[in-house]
């Protein structure tokens, strides 16, 4: 067959130019191609050393293009030979490819075992930028003239391939830079005061150690019952050292799988497991050059403490599926509601991380051992709370209240007191706040229905039902305007729907559709 191949050259080079995505140019590239070869296939791939893979690209049939980035690993010495023209030409026709050839890697990828191929390798200022092949089912498919035309659609081949490897590329760090700055704008808001409740008075002695260890690199473990407040003391820490300009993430050990540990900690590569679409930093890599506090350290795996101790140690990390060290530049703060020493003990932690992350213990006491703090934090979440819930005038707290709040042992510490408070707030729409002895029915305000006040224990999800009930029955189940109910409670009505999604109180047209049926 003739071929014009000044209009061949032409045509192909419009194909291959017509477009960025790789896919897109393969398959209108192939509709051209197959009327001059017999090709039943055109693809692209390249080597990565850093892996010693080969990478099929993309690939174009009758059925259309296909990206696809899956990899054959090759041996080192096979890695030397596709670098060195010498040992590998630029122009290759294979009709009978061996089980031993490199090219079989390719039929592998393709899913093909049984074809003809041709190759073209394509270089740009001399440095090998991958291949354009084409395959053909059976044997002795392909001769001298086609690989000819094939070796003419060199350049615009090599062009379009490192265009479309950077354009990839491009799309990659967008995506990863999208996901840093959403993560990063998440765990940033770790503390919106510089002010502690407490620090004059009940938490004087802790801030003192916080302070005085926060413009070292030290390790600190913070030590205290849940709902003591260990997270403000790290976020403290942090905002008073020299990184204070630097991230401050957070993370929750017991909140994260055994099967995702790595990953989340460490990071993976693209292709390090099913489902890891592209690379993604683990926790310590974001926090680099700044702080990562490791809330309930007791909880982490015994595997994973291994890898910390070596953070600890070396100051290194390997993300999943990766090979290279990552070096950081870290404060490490963790934190525990449990006795470490007595796990160690029974083998639950490791000794050795135990000794590393104990160089510097801050023990936080709990609300009980500091009670002359209890109005200070109760004021605070009182005014919180009602900014939170939309609240147009602030109520206060009276002194019978400070007095039952103060007589309160708190068991659950200042988390209690906040929950206490919001409680108190839901309930109380309007004037002064009272609150009666922590524990016994007259916590409720008095003006709550004596259904409520009849139940000798009762939690604050029942209690806020409860009262929502009575309050849309008065409003007839409208929620917003001047009789409604949100404006009698004295909230806004999203966060009256909000708080009625959350406890289950069905509304609006399914409220009609349950009382019809």
């Amino acid at each position: 067959m003739t071929v014009n191949e000044k209009e061949f050259f032409q045509q192909m080079t419009l194909c291959i130019c017509g477009s960025l995505e790789i896919d897109a140019v393969l398959n209108e590239s192939f509709s051209y191609i197959k009327n001059y070869i017999p090709a039943d296939q055109i693809f692209l791939s390249y080597s990565d050393p850093r892996e010693n893979a080969i990478v099929l690209m993309a690939s174009a049939s009758e059925e259309g293009g296909d990206l696809h980035d899956s990899k054959a690993v090759i041996s080192r010495e096979e890695q030397k030979i596709l670098a060195d023209l010498n040992q590998f030409p630029e122009f290759l026709l294979l009709n009978h490819i061996g089980k031993q050839s490199i090219a079989s890697y390719v039929l592998e990828l393709l899913g093909k075992p049984d074809s003809s191929m041709m190759f073209c390798r394509l270089r740009i200022d001399g440095q090998y930028m991958g291949s354009i092949g084409l395959r053909a089912n059976g044997k002795n498919r392909f001769t001298k003239y086609h690989l000819h035309l094939l070796s003419l659609l060199k350049e615009p081949w090599a062009i379009a391939l490192s265009n479309s490897r950077r354009f990839l590329e491009l799309l990659e760090l967008k995506e990863l830079l999208a996901d840093e700055n959403q993560y990063l704008h998440r765990e940033l808001q770790y503390l919106s005061s510089d002010q502690i409740i407490g620090a004059e008075k009940g938490l004087k002695k802790t801030i003192g150690l916080a302070k005085q260890v926060s413009v070292l690199n030290s390790p600190v473990l913070l030590l205290g019952e849940t709902g003591v407040g260990k997270e403000i003391i790290a976020g403290a820490i942090h905002k008073w050292s020299n990184q204070k300009n630097d991230v401050f993430i957070k993370v929750n050990c017991g909140a994260i799988p055994d099967t995702l540990i790595d990953s989340e900690l460490f990071g993976h590569e693209k292709g390090a497991f099913t489902g890891a679409n592209s690379t993604v930093k683990g926790r310590f890599e974001r926090a680099n050059g700044g702080t990562i506090f490791l809330d309930e350290i007791a909880e982490l795996p015994l595997n994973a403490q291994v890898r910390l101790l070596r953070v600890l140690q070396d100051k290194v990390i390997e993300r999943v599926g990766g090979s290279t060290h990552i070096e950081l530049d870290i404060r490490i703060l963790s934190a525990t509601h449990r006795n470490l020493e007595d796990m160690v003990k029974k083998g639950q932690f490791r000794e050795d991380l135990w000794y590393r992350l104990n160089v510097f213990p801050i023990h936080i006491p709990p609300l009980r051992y500091r009670k002359i703090d209890i109005k200070d934090l109760a004021n605070h979440f009182l005014h919180k709370k009602s900014i939170d819930m939309g609240r147009t005038s602030l109520t206060n707290l009276s002194e019978y209240s400070i007095k039952n709040l103060v007589a309160y042992d708190w068991p659950g510490n200042v988390r209690e007191l906040e929950n206490t408070i919001e409680r108190a707030l839901i309930l109380n729409n309007e004037g002064q706040l009272n609150i009666g002895p922590i524990g016994q029915a007259s916590t409720m305000a008095p003006s709550i229905d004596t259904n409520i006040e009849s139940e000798e224990s009762l939690d604050l999800d029942l209690a806020m039902k409860l009262h929502i009930k009575k309050v849309l029955k008065k409003a007839d189940g409208i929620i917003e305007g001047k009789n409604g109910a949100a404006r009698l409670m004295g909230i806004k009505p999203s966060t009256l729907r909000h708080r009625m999604k959350k406890l289950g109180i069905i509304y609006g047209r399914q409220a009609t559709r349950k009382a019809s049926t």
